[in-house]
């Protein structure tokens, strides 16, 4: 029988809280701890190690992206984190998928969706569309040192990847890239996992991120790609 995926709260509106703990417990998903604020957080993970976390931006004490960098620079490969964000162009964020999140959900979303969401980032999966990352890297990249954005040197990739990294950067599904490319999809999630290897990303998220930052694609590009 498969373990029920077992989530951390962190948020400190209560009735947000008690609203995500009843919608994914109706959903077969354990919600093991909750936290008030960031440092709350962070020690939560350590002692009952989630498999996602539900992490909200704006927390008194430590916020959202603080205690992100925290938990995953302490415990890499696990929680997967999603950002909890009131506004979908928040620029701690972007931060916050820099650092290493999964990606990040509006607080009104629905039922459905954010028991769909902890399942797919459990999964290794990234929970945002590339269209709105180039809003962020856009919006956000260079505006600071607090940004916490990749810098990554793409000169170990081989031509192959760098034109799979391009194309996944612009919205590209894994089905999509290998119908593009004229390869097998198994060839294509063969060269997106070395990609992710290669530049010590976590998921699709940061490559995006790595291909707005590098120049190796433009928001410009990527924006006429989206109307083609």
């Amino acid at each position: 029988m498969t373990e029920p995926l077992r989530v951390l709260l962190a948020d400190d509106q209560t009735l947000v809280r008690t609203g995500f703990r009843l919608i994914l417990g109706a959903d077969g998903i354990d919600v093991v701890a909750e936290a008030t604020n960031g440092a709350e957080a962070v020690d939560a993970v350590r002692r009952t190690r989630p498999d996602v976390v539900l992490m909200d931006v704006r927390m008194p004490e430590m916020d959202g992206l603080e205690a992100t960098r925290r938990i995953l620079t302490g415990m890499p490969g696990e929680p997967r984190i999603i950002i909890l964000t009131t506004f979908d162009l928040d620029r701690y964020v972007y931060a916050a998928l820099s650092a290493g999140a999964s990606g990040f959900l509006l607080k009104d979303v629905t039922p459905e969706y954010l028991a769909a969401a902890v399942r797919t980032v459990r999964t290794g999966d990234a929970l945002l569309a590339p269209a709105i990352t180039r809003r962020l890297v856009k919006r956000f990249a260079r505006h600071g040192s607090d940004t916490a954005a990749l810098h990554r040197d793409l000169a170990s990739l081989t031509p192959r990847e760098l034109e799979v990294l391009g194309l996944l950067a612009r919205g590209l599904s894994n089905a999509e890239l290998a119908a593009h490319l004229h390869l097998a999809e198994t060839t294509v999630k063969t060269h997106v996992a070395r990609i992710l290897a290669k530049l010590g990303l976590r998921d699709r998220v940061q490559a995006v991120i790595v291909a707005y930052e590098t120049g190796l694609v433009s928001a410009g590009a990527g924006e006429a790609a989206d109307r083609s």
